[in-house]
């Protein structure tokens, strides 16, 4: 029988390739190079360079065709192809980057997060007890590792570490403690705002105190009502803060221990001792948050005056119509220009709502001491009114005041070697359990105390809770829905392939 001497070849060459794959696919999978997989490599490698070596003519005979041409065209665009991926891939692996396209931002990092896990300047090590891994949790970690690489995070299975759970005392299967320098924090729940405030617990070596003055009808910190201000202790807590009710009476000076001072929307006016007081606080480099509301008397005028600061006698009138957007009326004003001040820079294109407030701006404009900054400014449709009679009002030229308005104002002056701070908003209710969480009333809340009291790292924009964007319908609408999904839509489509097949037949 006469053997195809290129025949055999081919077959040579087949078989060496087979070979060749067959061990590179065995080590690829067991990541060692075993005697098989070696014969393997170097037995295919040999018969494919016999198959080379002895039908190079046939070889370079195919590579002169135009089909081979094109063919080698298609294999090098392939490789470059190939190539960029791979390219692609390992600068993909080497920078990490994320994207986030929801509305709210919710798969990001709140500003307030990422400044102060960025501030983190020791190891913190975040540990989960569960015996199953949470995917969202491990997502949202690795966001916060991303920015700062001292955050560490890792799955702990209670059954298999017993002696680590009992260690950080563990009390149920799921729950995330955080851990730095010998100190431990439990968290309440797993998710950002709770892991931002563990981190702060943990790097703030001492707790500031905020005083809320008491005895004059000002909201109470401890009432969960609408008109309370619960929520706002909750998160000046968990922002590391220590709140404490104070009578300024009884105590017979501001106490030692405050570092900022809220008069919240008294209903009657200070008694001349406790402004007295109040100013003699400020004198020594102290800090005052103070938030009246119109048509009530503080009793504070001395220190606004001092303090180069007017605090109208009137009541702010929107008369834009946006607040209606939002369920709001003209009597809540609604501000979304703010002055260049570390309490609002981040403010930009977003809201505040101030149910019935009043003008607060800088009185003597040619003062530079102390230094004001108006915060707050209302829409130019708006305009200041001292009278309101009945259930409607309307701008009078003779009384009133056209916008824009200042709402509020945020001072400073140098004491010594200490420095002064005052803020001054011309509402109080914008800050109540009702009103907090409406857009950024908390953050312009919160971020006054914080800058009040120095602790500027804390100044952002908090973490989001997800938006409702739930559609409810009616039993109609839900009919009308089914009707066009499941009976007109498809029916179209039926008909036009009936309408096309009948053109074209």
């Amino acid at each position: 029988m006469k053997i195809d001497r290129g025949e055999l070849l081919k077959t040579i060459g087949y078989a060496g390739a087979a070979l060749a794959l067959a061990g590179a696919l065995r080590y690829a999978l067991q990541g060692l190079l075993t005697p098989l997989n070696l014969g393997l490599l170097i037995g295919g490698g040999a018969l494919l360079v016999i198959a080379l070596a002895f039908n190079f003519g046939a070889i370079r005979t195919f590579l002169t065709r135009r089909s081979a041409r094109l063919g080698a065209n298609t294999i090098v665009l392939s490789l470059a192809v190939l190539a960029i991926l791979v390219a692609v891939n390992v600068l993909a692996f080497r920078h990490d980057r994320r994207f986030d396209f929801t509305t709210d931002r919710l798969y990001t990092l709140s500003d307030q997060s990422q400044r102060i896990a960025r501030s983190v300047d020791h190891d913190v090590r975040f540990i989960f007890f569960s015996s199953r891994p949470d995917p969202q949790l491990q997502q949202l970690m690795e966001q916060y590792a991303a920015v700062n690489r001292r955050i560490h995070f890792e799955r702990v299975d209670p059954e298999t570490r017993p002696e680590l759970a009992r260690q950080f005392q563990v009390r149920r299967d799921g729950e995330l403690v955080a851990t730095a320098q010998e100190r431990t924090v439990h968290l309440e729940a797993n998710d950002e705002v709770n892991i931002t405030n563990a981190l702060l617990q943990l790097t703030h070596e001492t707790r500031k105190t905020v005083c809320f003055v008491e005895g004059h009808g000002e909201h109470s910190v401890d009432s969960s009502d609408s008109d309370g201000y619960s929520s706002v202790k909750q998160e000046l807590e968990r922002e590391t803060y220590q709140v404490k009710s104070v009578n300024l009476v009884t105590a017979g000076s501001v106490p030692a221990d405050c570092s900022v001072l809220v008069i919240a929307g008294p209903r009657k006016p200070l008694f001349p001792q406790e402004e007295a007081m109040v100013g003699k606080y400020l004198d020594s480099g102290g800090k005052v948050f103070i938030l009246t509301d119109p048509q009530t008397d503080s009793g504070l005028e001395p220190i606004f005056q001092a303090w180069n600061i007017r605090v109208g006698d009137d009541i702010v009138i929107d008369a834009s119509g946006l607040g209606r957007m939002f369920g709001a009326g003209p009597a809540v004003p609604l501000v979304i220009d703010y002055g260049t001040h570390p309490i609002t820079d981040r403010f930009d294109h977003t809201m505040t709502f101030f149910p019935l407030a009043r003008t607060v701006s800088q009185a003597d404009r040619s003062r530079f001491e102390p230094e004001v900054t108006e915060l707050l400014k209302t829409s130019p449709a708006s305009f200041a009114t001292s009278k309101i009679v009945g259930n409607t009002v309307s701008f009078n030229p003779a009384r009133d005041r056209r916008g824009p308005l200042s709402l509020g104002v945020a001072a400073e002056r140098k004491v010594g070697d200490r420095q002064a701070r005052l803020v001054v908003i011309g509402n109080s209710t914008f800050a109540t359990n009702r009103w907090v969480g409406l857009q950024r009333n908390g953050d312009l809340f919160f971020n006054a105390v914080n800058w009040l009291s120095q602790e500027e790292n804390l100044i952002s924009i908090r973490p989001k809770n997800p938006a409702n964007r739930r559609l409810t319908m009616t039993a109609g609408q839900q009919r009308l829905l089914a009707l066009i999904s499941i009976i007109l839509l498809p029916g179209l489509v039926v008909v036009g392939g009936i309408w096309i097949w009948w053109r074209r037949r």
